[in-house]
């Protein structure tokens, strides 16, 4: 009995010692201890992958839209607001019509999403399309080749102001009250005799058209430069043109 109780003491000394003197619920325990900040860090580090990963989609969605809606705002920062307005079916309808049994080259200066200049190139016009908003520019190219007419309708990101409109015979323009002035004596010195305007929502200020097609938004009004020409060099016309130059244009900022 003695030796009994001695060896099953000897086996739980033994035991202890196998453990290190520390009991299985201990060794439970102080496995569970060690693993929990393991854990606890890599939900951190999956939370902190997460914030990251919406930290740059947010970024990269303010960029793009920053990129998008910047070409848009600007105009109407400049000193002369030119907003885009898209021609109506009818406008464009107008402006055929002010066109008809007409040849040659047409420029649409501020072209907005292309729709005259295409229309244009459809009715046999070698049509070309001056755009400030580059979006605008490159959706007006990817309509033409859509349509078809994307070699005799071209486009290009330029201020209209810029534009020396002596290599056309006709001339699109979608303005505005305040620009009508000016532009009119830039086109006086540079157009052929032979060249015609068409003028869509506003008429020029100076100019007696040679046709108006339309009524209320969609008016639009023909003006030939051989007759407005002819008013510039009478003895009682207008000599607004006298001294202005294509430079003078520029730095006046419009």
């Amino acid at each position: 009995m003695v030796e009994s109780t001695a060896f099953f003491l000897t086996a739980g000394n033994l035991a202890m010692e196998g453990g290190r003197g520390t009991p299985p619920e201990a060794l439970k325990e102080r496995q569970s201890g060690y693993t929990l900040p393991a854990s606890l860090e890599a939900n951190s580090l999956k939370k902190s992958n997460w914030g990251f990963l919406l930290t740059g989609i947010v970024g990269g969605t303010l960029v793009a839209v920053y990129a998008v809606a910047t070409p848009f705002i600007t105009p109407a920062l400049r000193r002369v607001c030119l907003p885009f307005v898209p021609a109506t079916t009818k406008q464009i309808e107008n402006v055929m019509k002010a066109l008809r049994c007409r040849r040659g080259s047409l420029v649409d200066v501020g072209s907005g999403d292309g729709r005259i200049v295409i229309a244009a190139a459809k009715e046999g016009f070698t049509a070309v399309g001056y755009e400030l908003n580059p979006w605008l520019v490159w959706y007006s190219r990817y309509r033409a080749w859509r349509e078809g007419v994307q070699g005799s309708a071209r486009f290009y990101i330029s201020d209209l102001w810029k534009v020396t409109f002596s290599e056309y015979s006709n001339v699109v323009i979608f303005g505005v009250p305040q620009m009508m002035p000016q532009l009119e004596r830039k086109l006086e010195l540079e157009l052929q005799d032979h060249a015609r305007v068409i003028a869509c929502r506003f008429p020029f200020p100076h100019w007696s058209p040679a046709q108006v097609t339309g009524e209320g938004g969609d008016t639009v009004w023909a003006y030939d430069a051989s007759s407005f020409r002819a008013m510039e060099r009478g003895p009682e016309g207008r000599c607004a043109s006298v001294g202005h130059s294509r430079r003078d244009f520029i730095e006046e900022g419009f």
